[in-house]
């Protein structure tokens, strides 16, 4: 018997970053949106907790966590703790969401585990208590459960879903180079010392994705850390002009980056954009997605 889970990569609409606290944190109000870039869970039976990687090839598996400090390994622990028994399983994670590049996988991959092995012992976790384990495994993992289109607060673990009444395409850009985030942050608060401590409410992006309109959207997308990532990495900045160049209605850095998003006019738009940024750079990966697609899901069992 085996079954199979299946979550999304996430990008940001909207990332709005308070100061700094007095504990080192930032107060963040985000919106997020699960893209049809996804990484397939599969657990079956096992003496142990095992798990193993395979990967597309697009991504370089160097950057993989060590054996044994997988968040799949931690998601396994969190429900052993909650329901004071073991949670064992062979676990195969097949990953088509780049690593290090603000999509989120690993937290995709977190709440997938959670899910599978949850649906796999029949432990019947509740909603709440399901949640409250993935915001424990990272800020972006009660988002990676969610999916659709959701407003983040706090870290960005608190999770409203929101009105989105669109269908949005987008070409994805990530890059062979990661980035730190701490040190986008650090930058971020160089740049701006009188950032107030709670962002400004969404008001604008959620009439958008209400809307429906991708112009619309595309005036309201927004990032706070975008500014320090560009100073960071000018060679993404220079990506952001050739997507524009190339047609797409507006270029973003997604969360702390690296990746780029380009947001089209439809399916047809979103190929144009993402064969012109192919041909532009030398072994360049370009993805294309739409969104909001559904959060971690049972898509096998067998």
């Amino acid at each position: 018997m085996s079954l199979t889970v299946r979550a999304a990569a996430k990008i940001n609409l909207l990332l709005g970053v308070g100061a700094p606290r007095p504990d080192g944190f930032h107060t963040l109000v985000t919106v997020y949106q699960a893209v049809s870039l996804y990484d397939d869970l599969t657990v079956s039976a096992g003496d142990d907790l095992t798990v193993e990687t395979t990967v597309a090839p697009y991504i370089d598996g160097a950057h993989l966590p060590a054996p044994g400090h997988n968040i799949v390994d931690r998601a396994a622990a969190a429900l052993a703790d909650l329901h004071g028994r073991a949670v064992t399983a062979g676990v195969e994670v097949d990953k088509s969401i780049p690593i290090a590049g603000g999509l989120a996988g690993g937290s995709a991959d977190g709440a997938a585990a959670l899910l599978a092995l949850d649906r796999f012992h029949d432990l019947r976790t509740c909603d709440d208590d399901l949640l409250r384990l993935a915001a424990g495994l990272g800020s972006d993992v009660p988002f990676a459960l969610v999916g659709g289109t959701a407003l983040g607060e706090g870290h960005g673990e608190v999770v409203t879903p929101l009105d989105d009444r669109g269908s949005w395409w987008w070409v994805v850009v990530p890059s062979a180079e990661g980035m730190s985030t701490p040190a986008v942050y650090r930058h971020y608060d160089e740049l701006r010392p009188d950032a107030p401590l709670v962002p400004g409410p969404p008001d604008e992006i959620v009439a958008a994705l209400a809307a429906g309109e991708p112009r619309d959207l595309a005036a309201a997308l927004h990032n706070d850390l975008e500014q320090a990532a560009l100073d960071l990495r000018p060679d993404l900045a220079q990506l952001i002009v050739e997507g524009v160049d190339a047609g797409a209605l507006r270029g973003l850095v997604s969360g702390s980056g690296p990746t780029c998003v380009f947001l089209c006019e439809s399916a047809e738009h979103a190929r144009t954009v993402a064969g012109a940024l192919s041909a532009a750079g030398d072994q360049r990966v370009v993805l294309v997605a739409h969104g909001p697609v559904a959060g971690a899901h049972v898509v096998d069992r067998g």
